[in-house]
């Protein structure tokens, strides 16, 4: 049978999921009555709650007799692991961009990633229907794009469709006709993708994809780039140096048909297919036959740029809330996210009962800190901390830059500029983007960048989009102003009392509500001056025998300041921890005890830090 294999890339929120999701009802892979979750690709709790696609997933369809085989890529920059691995599985790409937003940086960053690798990529304009579509506009930004990315004069003569993914339709022009469904793509896909390309030899597949299946064990999806697999058949595994990983026999071969996989006896060369029944083969790996000796190529990664350190949960409530609370539990688990997820470092932390993981940006690090308290984990998380590294000639401190690209209504930019400056970051372009809005670029410091995703939507009253992507290594640009205000921390463990929270509203807002469990040293609210004050929230109302009227009886507190995770983590600072449960998320300083607090200030202070 014909083989196309095609990853769909784009931006966040472009419509990529949606668009699997048509073409697969399209193909007749659902039957017209079947019931079909919506962004059916999405498959993790996360993905759906967020709205973006974490982990690259594969499905198939078939069409006038080719099977297609279709990868859903993480737009996301800080998933650009998924991404760059699975470029190398396909042998096309098509480029879904909004008609209204035009390419942002995350289509920047996995076009390039694509072209580099000489994919020929098909331009898929989607959202025509939208009021303040410009399709012809977007048409000349895709261009420009591939222009600066160096694309070769093959690539630049792309083939474009327009239409709607959510409406169903596909056209060669932005008015339609609509009345040929997806027709047109398909079309397009058998004419502009090559077939895979077949090399001679044995079986060899390299390692796209790892998943674990509590009945399969450990599950490796690459493409096969010679030779052929079958169940039960002997083979060896290759890192990527070539040294031999193991030896064994595969127990299951996984084709996707539609959403579903199912075994077959058979795969050959040019298949995407999920392989069993290896229990040490992982990501970048080169499955193949005995008598090979050769890797193949797997694509090096960018560096993480943040570092966070997990430790025990050691608070006076550990264990209260989840039942994974040992380090050894915490350890198996961040490495073996660390053998699936190569866009994460785990190592040893030289802390004790703690391990330090470094990856791509706040982002990533969140949604395994989420992940993990849904899995009945609790742990301590520390504030992200930026990897930097020397320049080996000047032996100078180099820090990661990002470039970052910010939508905001005109009246709003002024305000952005400033927040940016303060944070160290470089104004490189601005210019107007449609609708009253400006479109501001920056190269900005990794570190300035923590925690101001949430500031920015306060400051442009909700209607500011920002995208970073990793630009490179500059010299240390100096020190960035942290949080300006010090924190309320508890005196007594107990459960908070309104009538005390209600006393101290005047220090400033609380994080915590009345009834809520409280211990020694946990942060219960912001002061609104610079220092840290100690306060005690568990003190009740002294009663006495004197009548009063009721009025006074009554106390309205003011709404709390409400901490989500990525909150906490971009407001902590670096003698504070965030405790993470499956119930909870509490701030609290990471020495409990005053004394100790006082003594860690003194050496500080006498060590010059």
């Amino acid at each position: 049978m014909q083989l196309r294999n095609v990853a769909i890339i784009a931006h966040v929120d472009h419509g990529k999921t949606t668009l699997v999701d048509r073409l697969l009802q399209q193909s007749g892979s659902f039957r017209d009555n079947q019931r079909v979750a919506e962004r059916a690709m999405d498959s993790n709790d996360l993905e759906r709650e967020r709205g973006i696609t974490i982990l690259a997933k594969a499905t198939s369809i078939l069409w006038n007799d080719v099977r297609i085989n279709i990868v859903d890529t993480p737009g996301h920059a800080d998933f650009g692991g998924e991404v760059e691995r699975i470029l190398n599985m396909v042998d096309g790409a098509l480029v879904l961009v909004d008609a209204a937003e035009g390419p942002l940086p995350q289509t920047k960053f996995v076009v390039s990633k694509a072209l580099k690798m000489g994919l020929k990529p098909i331009v898929v304009i989607n959202k025509v229907d939208r009021p303040d579509a410009r399709p012809t506009e977007v048409i000349n930004e895709v261009f420009d794009l591939f222009a600066a990315l160096d694309a070769h004069d093959d690539q630049l003569d792309f083939p474009i469709l327009y239409g709607s993914a959510k409406e169903g339709w596909m056209a060669t022009s932005p008015d339609g006709p609509k009345t040929d469904g997806m027709r047109p793509l398909f079309d397009l896909v058998l004419r502009h993708v090559a077939p895979p390309k077949i090399e001679d030899g044995s079986f060899r597949l390299l390692g796209t994809i790892l998943e674990a299946n509590p009945y399969l064990g450990r599950i490796v999806t690459g493409r096969i780039f010679s030779g052929s697999i079958k169940p039960n058949q002997p083979v060896k595994v290759l890192d990527r140096e070539g040294k031999l990983i193991e030896q064994g026999r595969v127990s299951k071969v996984l084709a996707f048909r539609g959403l579903e996989r199912t075994g077959v006896d058979e795969a050959t060369a040019g298949d995407i297919v999920a392989i069993a029944g290896l229990p040490e083969a992982t990501v970048s790996h080169t499955i193949c036959a005995l008598d090979i000796d050769a890797p193949l190529h797997a694509q090096p990664i960018d560096p993480p740029t943040l570092a966070m350190t997990f430790r025990v949960n050691d608070s006076p409530l550990a264990g209260t809330e989840g039942d994974k609370v040992t380090s050894r539990m915490i350890r198996d688990r961040l490495l073996r996210e660390g053998e699936g997820n190569v866009a994460l470092r785990v190592s040893e932390s030289q802390e004790k009962d703690s391990m330090e993981v470094a990856g791509r940006g706040e982002l990533q690090l969140g949604i395994l800190i989420e992940t993990m308290r849904r899995e009945g984990f609790e742990l301590s998380v520390s504030r992200p901390k930026v990897v930097m590294k020397r320049d080996e000639a000047s032996g100078e401190l180099m820090e990661p830059i990002e470039e970052v690209v910010i939508d905001v209504d005109e009246e709003f930019s002024g305000v952005v500029v400033q927040k940016m400056s303060e944070r160290k970051a470089e104004l490189v372009e601005m210019r107007p983007s449609g609708g009253h809005r400006q479109r501001l670029v920056f190269y900005a410091p990794t570190r300035g960048l923590i925690g101001y995703q949430g500031e920015l939507l306060t400051d442009s009253r909700g209607t500011a989009i920002m995208n970073r992507l990793f630009h490179g290594y500059q010299p240390y640009k100096g020190e960035v102003q942290g949080r300006r205000t010090g924190v309320l921390i508890s005196t007594d463990a107990g459960e908070a009392v309104a009538y005390a929270m209600w006393k101290l509203e005047d220090r400033g807002p609380m994080m915590i509500e009345p009834g809520w469990k409280i211990y020694k040293g946990m942060i219960v609210g912001e002061h609104t001056r610079g220092n840290d004050l100690e306060v005690n929230v568990i003190k009740g109302k002294q009663l006495t025998n004197i009548r009063t009227t009721s009025k006074d009886e009554a106390v309205r507190l003011t709404p709390p300041l409400r901490m989500t995770l990525e909150k906490a983590l971009a407001y902590i600072e670096d003698d504070e921890l965030v405790e993470v449960t499956p119930k909870s998320i509490r701030l609290r300083k990471k020495l409990l005890d005053p004394n100790d607090r006082k003594r860690e200030e003194r050496r500080k202070v006498a060590e010059g830090v």
